[in-house]
């Protein structure tokens, strides 16, 4: 007679229970026991930087999808363990009894490293391991194979390899009830604390998790504390016990983390049923939904009043279902009363936002461990960034990163606290510091900025900014994007930018999203709020804000930095060097690089604060008293009245709704 199934469901990226692949495999079982945990996992909460307002979401996907288990069985909820998931699970196999572990695959590069570690532990004492594919609509292992394991790095190479895969799954519907998760499924205890206490004390006498990662280097790193400019501020006390402080196994809380819950002041709440509400709003709108075009949405809007969904928080915690989402959009389309070509296509459309989504972790799947980061990413094309990752001779990389040279340092500060005297850039960036959220046209503006438009600092930095404060952050798409928006990868137009003042004046909402994030410019008319270094002085002095005192000056020439990182992009371009070329993992590109544009420093600006005290430059004061450019000579104000293709480049830039395919004819032209 074979015996009843016990199961663990490890939940990790899918905290839902709608549409959930994996749980109706565990369920498919008939488990006797069921045992829903979550391992909070010391690698995340001490190697992956993480801000308030994500750990904040996590917490509140946690506590909603508990309270959803229990509604299903007043005798169960979430089992959230404290511990290191290879060291604790196996623990968990024995002391419950475990038959089975099932969970949803995650094909990131920690996700399977972690995954594989535990698999064979399972093996050792013969539980059955079950996974499922159930966080992006097409299983990335099997694109890469139908791709002859190459990365995917274009829309259209998706799309061609997803038609040999047959159509998108209909969404599941949640289960009606659950097991509970006793350790002797005939016995008589039924309630919940009951329950919990007999699992609790089976766990004694092991021995509380105390390290900061068991196999990510090194041991005694906290890439969240204070020290490294992280959000937490005393030592965490979330691993005094495996169950929790209670013996309850409850969702650890900010304070557990040495985190200010005041800090958290993202209106963006967490959760499945928050997610389900989002949707279902969203769907009411047939015109909206059908018409839909990214690139036409506005980026000056607060996260309450988003042009675009904001769901993809919940599909990076798995709180919304990816083939729900993508269903409830086409069944939506059908509704449309309108003409046919009205309905915007992929990938502009929403469902293509879910495709691009998949094509980064298609990418990140075959590349591996390194997709990160410059070095040893064979799709990555080298430059010559300022603040590169540093690593040792064993090609390991260092934490916390050595520093750079002072002005780029200076520079990656005032970018990050949104002080480098270009409101539209402040604006996003002390933005995404509040709400953890930044529109994609605004994470555009701000990615060029820092990398290719004007700062030239890797786009490795950046990536960590968002990495810390992006709630929807994602170990694929985040750098993805920074490698698609610094030209690394993904797309090669390197002259199309964004101007500073051009490309925000172009959109509803902006000049009112810098006043409320940039409080000392809310007076400034809005023919210079993105530019009030040009304002005159008694403008300024009007609107109570003086530029170089009340609001930092400009941290640099915009113009001539754009000229100079033109032509770095152009050597770089030149030589064709990625990051898995022999002179680049040796550390001789980069002189390679300088030797050919001939920049070897950065230049000017950047003091640490802003400029907040800084000389305004000839080139950034008002047209009253700039002086004017030598005849047959063009002034590099951006004020300047510029050529029509002129304006295309500084103003523009291709959104990832085209399709990113180099155009040698054309920037052979522009170089």
């Amino acid at each position: 007679m074979t015996k009843p199934a016990r199961v663990i469901y490890w939940f990790r990226t899918d905290l839902r229970l709608h549409d959930s692949p994996a749980l109706k495999r565990a369920l498919d079982l008939r488990p006797a026991s069921l045992f829903p945990v979550w391992c909070w996992d010391p690698n995340y909460v001490y190697k992956h930087r993480v801000g308030v307002n994500r750990f904040n979401f996590l917490i509140q996907s946690m506590n909603d999808l508990s309270k959803n288990l229990t509604s299903l069985n007043p005798s169960t909820k979430l089992l959230v363990v404290r511990g290191e998931p290879t060291e604790l699970l196996p623990e968990l196999f024995k002391r419950w009894n475990i038959t089975h572990l099932v969970f949803e695959s995650d094909p990131s590069a920690y996700g399977r490293r972690r995954d594989s570690k535990v698999e064979a532990l399972a093996k050792q004492v013969g539980v059955q391991v079950v996974k499922v594919q159930g966080h992006h609509l097409y299983d990335p292992v099997e694109v890469v194979k139908k791709n002859g394991g190459k990365p995917v790095l274009t829309m259209s190479t998706l799309q061609k390899v997803i038609r040999e895969l047959g159509e998108i799954p209909r969404p599941l519907e949640p289960p009606e009830n659950l097991p509970p998760p006793k350790l002797d499924p005939s016995s008589s205890s039924e309630g919940l604390e009951q329950i919990l206490g007999e699992l609790s004390e089976s766990l004694e006498g092991l021995p509380h998790y105390q390290g900061k990662g068991a196999w990510i280097p090194p041991p005694e790193l906290d890439l969240n504390s204070s020290e490294l400019g992280g959000p937490r501020q005393k030592e965490t006390d979330c691993y005094t016990s495996l169950s929790g402080q209670d013996r309850d196994f409850s969702v650890p809380t900010l304070e557990s983390l040495g985190m200010d819950p005041s800090q958290a002041n993202t209106p963006i709440q967490g959760g499945e049923t928050q997610a389900l509400s989002r949707l279902e709003r969203i769907i009411k709108d047939v015109s909206y939904v059908s018409k839909f075009a990214k690139p036409k949405t506005t980026p000056g809007k607060s996260s309450e009043e988003a042009s675009t969904t904001l769901t993809s928080p919940y599909i990076k915690f798995g709180c919304l279902s990816v083939r729900r989402f993508w269903w409830e959009v086409e069944d939506c389309k059908k509704k449309f009363k309108g003409k046919p070509n009205e309905i915007t296509q992929t990938p502009e459309n929403l469902n293509g936002q879910l495709l691009f989504r998949d094509m980064y972790a298609c990418a990140e799947y075959a590349v591996g461990d390194v997709f990160g980061q410059v070095r040893g990413n064979k799709i990555c094309r080298f430059m010559d960034w300022y603040l590169p990752n540093h690593y040792d001779d064993q090609g390991q990389k260092i934490e916390p990163r050595p520093p750079g040279d002072e002005v780029s340092e200076s520079r990656l500060k005032a970018f990050r606290e949104g002080r480098t005297g270009f409101p539209w850039i402040d604006c996003l960036m002390r933005q995404l510091v509040k709400e953890g959220w930044i529109h994609h046209l605004g994470r555009h503006s701000v990615a060029a900025f820092l990398t290719r438009g004007q700062c030239w600092i890797s786009w490795e930095r950046g990536a960590e900014i968002f990495d810390e404060y992006l709630i929807d952050w994602d170990p694929c798409s985040n750098p993805g994007n920074w490698m698609w928006l610094s030209c690394s990868a993904f797309f090669s137009q390197y002259f199309r930018l964004y101007g500073l003042s051009s490309f925000p004046s172009k959109y509803e909402g902006t000049a009112d999203l810098v006043r409320k994030h940039c409080p000392e410019l809310k007076k400034m008319p809005d023919k210079y709020i993105f530019e009030p270094f040009k304002a005159p002085i008694e403008v300024q002095r009007k609107a109570g804000c003086i530029v170089g005192k009340d609001y930092p000056s400009p941290m640099l020439d915009e113009k001539e930095a754009k000229e100079e990182c033109m032509r770095r992009c152009k050597a770089a371009f030149s030589k064709g060097l990625y990051g898995d070329n022999e002179l680049v993992l040796k550390g001789k590109a980069e002189a390679i690089l300088r030797k050919e544009h001939g920049i070897p420093d950065p230049r000017g600006g950047g003091e640490g604060k802003g400029n907040k005290k800084g000389k305004i430059t000839d080139w950034a004061k008002s047209n009253a008293v700039q002086p004017k450019p030598e005849q047959g000579k063009r002034s590099n104000a951006p004020g300047t009245k510029r050529s029509k293709g002129e304006e295309q480049e500084e103003g523009e830039e291709q959104e990832e709704g085209e399709e990113a395919k180099p155009s040698a004819k054309r920037s052979r032209n522009k170089k």
